[in-house]
Parts: structure tokens; C-alpha cells; sequence
């Protein structure tokens, strides 16, 4: 990515449900960020979700990939997933098919409390919980490998593959190591479950074991999860970094979320360090309370900010994390943080905010 242009191109993917409520609003925070120091986004929406499935069959089309790495350089993301689309054929086929094809190995999902008051953990200020988790993307139970025998019978069986490649898990790792050295982070740990994944969860330990000789700086740890994810609510302070596998990097980072607040501040990234990426917030597209402009939307505006950074953007994505944090103190929010302002409000807020 270059950092003197003052364009960028940006993929928008709505989605289904609320995904659509907050990405407009990301979209009004991001354009006064960028419009205030000169800048510009050049923005292509696409449609694909349920409404577009349902009618015409269209989910990612086959050169979709392809047109994302020459002609963009980020996607934006809102949810997908409606009730008219029980399989869900569609949000796998974009969402896990972007990822895959792409090749977008790092899930990177920061869990920053932004106010004392959104922990459900006592006495944990904003000091207290503050990492990142690292979740490796593309491999892991994740990657489709399986089948069903004998379905719908007595004898069925049903047999899911968890890979690991020595390829998938240094790369993850070193992301993870290097981000902590970059950003002088001193405390870094590695998460699984070798002591009953005995294969797939042996290359996690073998390759942990090499690279933390090369960092020598960084006190890096290993739990197994079911620890981590007690910890996690015991003691958060213990954390900066934590770098995990596919599921287990889902399951972790739904936790953190739970303890900053919610879903509905929840931020995430699926990155090629380097190349095209795609940023989303972490809750899903919650049809049940989609079209009462009561989503919350800081997922997504917080999400948009990570993809600033992604496009060198520094500055621009500094003023929405602060404007998203001062609308928290200032009791700016949606009802799922005990406000009583609109999805619209908040992100006019907001925009307003960024723009001063």
C-alpha cells in the first residue's frame, strides 16, 4: 500500500439484515474523516446478499477475487445471513470464499475497552483490557474438509477435518510476533489444545517453539484454551497479544468482545499484509431487529478505522477511534449499551465529531 495517494478505492458489501443500517453510517464517519484532511474514497457498492441470491442465484461471481486484488484496495464489509436463505449458501459462498480466495490468513480482532462502564467484569477499568487476538483464517476446522456418509439413516457419519499446515501456522505466528515487536508489545500467547489435538495441534507447538527463540524480547506463553478463555474473564490485564487457531481464535475473540462490552463494538480485519483486505464488524446480521434504526453501528465504524490503517491512513483512523470513544463517555449509543439514540443518530454524531 502507498501512502501519498490521496485516493483509495474501496469494495462495499452491505450484506443482509442489520449489515446495511451500519454500513451506511461507516461510510458517513469514514467520508468526514477522509474529507477533512483532503483525502478521498472512492467507493463501489456491491449487492450481494440474500435479496440477490434469492433472485438471480448470484453469490461470489467466479472472477470476484481476481477484480478485488486489481482494482481495490480494501473491501468493507457489513454481515450477511437472512431466514430466507436457511442453508446460508450464500454468506459461505462470499464471506468464507473472500477469505479463502483471497488468501486473507490474519483475523485480527482488537478487544479495547473503551469505557469503564461496558465490562461486565468487575472492577476492570480500560487499562485493564486491552489485546488483540490473532486468529489464523483460511485452515484450521474451518476449511471445509469432511463429508457426511450414510445421511439422513441410523448409520449416519459425519467427519470434519481439522488442517494445519506447517505454511498456515508460521505465518500466523510471526504475524502475531511481529506485530507485538512493532507495536513494543512484551507479552504474547500462543493458544490450542495439543494436549488432546494430538497432530494437528503438534505443528502449533514445534513452530511456537522455534520462533519464540528469534524474539527473544517478547515473553511469549502458551495455555490451552479452555484455560485462555478463563483467564481471559479472571484476568485481562495479562494479555496483549494472543494468537490462536481458526476456532478456537473465533471462540476467544467472541469472548474479549463479551468483555468490552459486546458484539456491537466489536471490530475485526481479514488481512493479506500487504495485498487487498477485508475488514467487517464481528456481530452477525441480526435480521430480528433489522430496519428499526436500533443496531448498533460502532462494530463497523471501528472496523472501517482498522481498514484506514490497512491503507496507510493513520491519522484518519486515530480521529474515529477517539470520536467513537468520546461518543461512549458521552452516553452517544444505541439501547444494547443502555443509550437511547438511533443507529443514524450515533453515526451523525459521530461524523459530526471526526469532522470538527
Amino acid at each position: 500500500m502507498t501512502t501519498d495517494s490521496p485516493s483509495k478505492r474501496i469494495a462495499v458489501i452491505p450484506g443482509d439484515g442489520i449489515g446495511p443500517e451500519v454500513i451506511a453510517e461507516a461510510i458517513k464517519v469514514l467520508n468526514a474523516a477522509v474529507s477533512k484532511s483532503g483525502k478521498n474514497l472512492a467507493l463501489t457498492n456491491f449487492d450481494w446478499g440474500a435479496d440477490r441470491y434469492l433472485r438471480d442465484g448470484t453469490t461470489l461471481p467466479a472472477d470476484a477475487p481476481e477484480m478485488f486484488r486489481r482494482n481495490f484496495d480494501a473491501i468493507l464489509f457489513g454481515a450477511l445471513g437472512d431466514p430466507r436463505v436457511p442453508t446460508n449458501q450464500h454468506a459461505a459462498d462470499i464471506l468464507l470464499g473472500l477469505r479463502f480466495k483471497l488468501d486473507l490468513y490474519v483475523n485480527a480482532r482488537p478487544c479495547y475497552l473503551l469505557d469503564d462502564r461496558l465490562t461486565p467484569l468487575r472492577d476492570r477499568t480500560e487499562k485493564d483490557i486491552h489485546f488483540i487476538v490473532f486468529r489464523e483464517n483460511t485452515e484450521g476446522l474451518y476449511a471445509g474438509v469432511g463429508g457426511i456418509f450414510k445421511k439422513n439413516t441410523p448409520d449416519e457419519i459425519a467427519i470434519q477435518e481439522d488442517v494445519n499446515t506447517y505454511k498456515g501456522v508460521e505465518r500466523i505466528l510471526r504475524h502475531a510476533f511481529e506485530y507485538a515487536r512493532r507495536n513494543g508489545l512484551t507479552r504474547l500467547c500462543m493458544s490450542d489444545k495439543s494436549n488432546a489435538l494430538t497432530y494437528g495441534h503438534d505443528i502449533w507447538q514445534r513452530l511456537f517453539k522455534k520462533m519464540r527463540g528469534e524474539y527473544p524480547e517478547i515473553n511469549s506463553s502458551h495455555q490451552y484454551i479452555d484455560n485462555l478463555l478463563m483467564q481471559i474473564i479472571r484476568d485481562p490485564t495479562q494479555f496483549e497479544v494472543i494468537v490462536t487457531c481458526n476456532l478456537f481464535g473465533d471462540i476467544a475473540s467472541d469472548v474479549g468482545a463479551g468483555a468490552i462490552g459486546g458484539l456491537g463494538v466489536a471490530p475485526s480485519g481479514n488481512i493479506h499484509p500487504g495485498q487487498v483486505s477485508l475488514f467487517e464488524p464481528v456481530h452477525g446480521s441480526a435480521p430480528t431487529i433489522a430496519g428499526q434504526n436500533i443496531a448498533n453501528p460502532m462494530g463497523a465504524i471501528l472496523s472501517a478505522a482498522m481498514m484506514l490503517d490497512h491503507i496507510d491512513w493513520p491519522a484518519e483512523a486515530r480521529a474515529i477511534e477517539h470520536a467513537v470513544q468520546a461518543a461512549i463517555k458521552e452516553g452517544i449509543t444505541t439501547p444494547d449499551l443502555g443509550g437511547k439514540m438511533g443507529t443514524k443518530q450515533v453515526g451523525d454524531w459521530l461524523g459530526t465529531s471526526v469532522s470538527k
